[in-house]
């Protein structure tokens, strides 16, 4: 089905008897056609998740649709509520350092029109990937590096939180962004900043922890996407993969699977993010594929 005036709303609120109809009644009363409709009802937080994919004749004013919502049904339910343009691409600023196999893999999907995202900008701490950026016709940025760590990690950060702000973007990729972010950029791109990992963590952490996983004997490995936050690598799980290994695998053949699996896990969580799809629950998110 086209995207053309095709539109989402997102809503989380307390749970309580009559919230599908107060939303459904409020697109049905103005003519507005609900294609998708998916909901949770989640019994231990009291929480309420609902995601809505509506069209209408014509072209909406989501600004002035909210404030219509939120007057009329937000309010009073205690009611979050978002709406977007389906066809809109979500603004996404990428992080990366040296390792080029995700931000390939985003970038091919998006090109492909398997990700519905428009890259304002990469920006890595090493010069290593800047031709794959020209060969996309990408901007491509090399972070400050000052005298000192401190200094450095400051002004990179300061660099980071500008660059978000200035391009007007919605999301922050650390597309193997081998640098831990401070407290402060972490609580700045809460919910809109998204990492990937082997899932070793924790339990094999520092460097070569495929050589410490092959070590172990692991018969499973993997990758898990998830929102950034000042907690490292333990941010809100939005993705995961994961693949059987035996005795047979070389500490080379643990790496090349855990990578293409970063690629698979990175690449669908921010398709479900850049969808609106994804809802923070306290530690936990709820997705609404």
């Amino acid at each position: 089905m086209s995207n053309a005036n095709a539109y989402i709303l997102k809503v989380e609120c307390p749970g309580r008897t009559g919230l599908v109809a107060a939303v459904s009644g409020f697109l049905a009363g103005r003519g507005y056609f609900i294609t998708e409709m998916k909901q949770f009802d989640d019994q231990n937080s009291g929480r309420f998740f609902c995601r809505i994919e509506f069209t209408h004749e014509v072209a909406l004013d989501l600004q002035t649709v909210s404030a219509q919502f939120n007057e009329e049904v937000a309010d009073a339910l205690e009611m979050t509520a978002h709406f977007a343009d389906k066809a809109a691409p979500m603004k996404t600023l990428i992080l990366v350092s040296q390792h080029d196999h995700c931000l390939m893999e985003l970038l091919y999907r998006q090109k492909r029109g398997e990700l519905n995202i428009e890259v304002t900008g990469i920006l890595s701490n090493h010069p290593d990937l800047e031709p794959i950026a020209q060969f996309y016709g990408l901007g491509f940025e090399l972070l400050p590096k000052l005298e000192t760590q401190l200094e450095t990690k400051a002004a990179r950060e300061k660099r980071i939180l500008n660059a978000f702000k200035e391009s007007g973007s919605e999301l922050v990729i650390l597309a193997r962004y081998m640098q831990i972010l401070s407290p402060e950029l972490c609580t700045a791109l809460a919910g809109q900043c998204i990492n990937i990992h082997h899932s070793f963590l924790p339990g094999f952490k520092g460097a070569r922890p495929y050589y410490q996983a092959y070590d172990r004997g692991v018969k499973q490995i993997g990758a898990t996407a998830h929102y950034v936050t000042s907690d490292l690598d333990e941010g809100p799980i939005i993705e995961q993969e994961v693949g059987r290994v035996d005795h047979s695998f070389e500490p080379d053949d643990l790496r090349d699977m855990g990578r293409n699996m970063e690629n698979l896990a990175l690449s669908k969580a921010v398709k479900a993010h850049s969808e609106h799809r994804v809802f923070l629950n306290g530690l936990k998110t709820v997705v609404l594929s």
